[in-house]
């Protein structure tokens, strides 16, 4: 099998659906490991995709770990195979530990966010010299641009990527929640305001990808004496701005320290 995917929760199927649906891997060459034997059954019915035990796993030439990072010290003795190159989604766990357990240097590191779910994620991406002469890089490009859009990282600068990106959809909800609050509050519908707020964001987006800088879309949308002035001005008085910053530090932060715990 050309690909085993270990944990098929949210971002083990949208990989799943991704890949198949693009071409990248067959349903076929797939295997499917998890601790829920139904899912892994019905979801290998739905893709044509192998139910895999752990023994099979020495079958495989890429295994991709889409775990929960606290479930990973207990599953290294069976996940280390020899010869085999390793595709890591779990938050805070470095290259060298990920090498260092599983025994080998043919190691991607990935963050994903959860828009892999619609086929929209922003993925970083980094390995060692070892996995990239493997072609376990080249192969990573492809399975992560199955779902979305790919960035190649140093590894340094995961836990800001992780803070930012892949933290950023709960920072936009809480967002579009306060949108439609205070919608509800001046008398629109609950529905027709989380409505309003949803496509609001992705309307914002679209227009952010056209400029240089965010500063141009708000002043464009700004007239003298507005409603939108007004507005912002409410925002800079609740230190909307700098909660945002804070918020992408605290979880930068956060990251460092799963990785820390994790190398003890």
């Amino acid at each position: 099998m050309k690909l085993a995917i270990v944990g098929v929760g949210k971002l083990g199927l949208s990989l799943l659906e991704g890949l198949t649906r693009r071409g990248v891997v067959q349903g076929s060459d797939i295997g499917l490991l998890d601790i829920n034997a139904v899912r892994v059954q019905q979801l290998s019915e739905r893709f044509g995709a192998r139910v895999l035990t752990p023994g099979d796993l020495a079958q495989v030439g890429r295994i991709a770990l889409c775990l929960q990072p606290r479930t990973f010290p207990g599953a290294v003795e069976w996940l280390a195979q020899p010869n085999t190159g390793y595709l890591s989604t779990m938050a805070g766990v470095s290259v060298a530990t990920l090498s260092r357990r599983l025994g080998t240097r043919r190691v991607v590191r990935a963050m994903p966010s959860l828009a892999a779910t619609i086929g929209k994620a922003q993925t970083a991406i980094t390995a060692p010299k070892e996995a990239v002469d493997a072609g376990d890089l080249d192969f990573a490009r492809s399975l992560f641009g199955a779902v979305g859009d790919v960035y190649e990282l140093p590894e340094h600068l995961f836990n800001t990527f992780t803070g930012m990106s892949a933290s950023g959809p709960a920072y936009a909800a809480v967002f579009a929640e306060g949108l439609a609050d205070g919608a509800v509050r001046m008398g629109l519908s609950r529905p027709l305001a989380q409505e309003l707020a949803a496509k609001l964001l992705i309307a914002s987006g679209e227009l952010l990808l056209g400029r240089a800088h965010p500063g141009l879309l708000k002043d464009e949308v700004a007239s003298p004496g507005g409603t939108t002035i007004a507005g912002l001005a409410e925002l800079e008085r609740g230190a909307v701005r700098s909660a945002l910053i804070e918020a992408v530090v605290a979880a930068t932060k956060r990251g460092a320290e799963l990785g820390k715990d994790d190398e003890q």
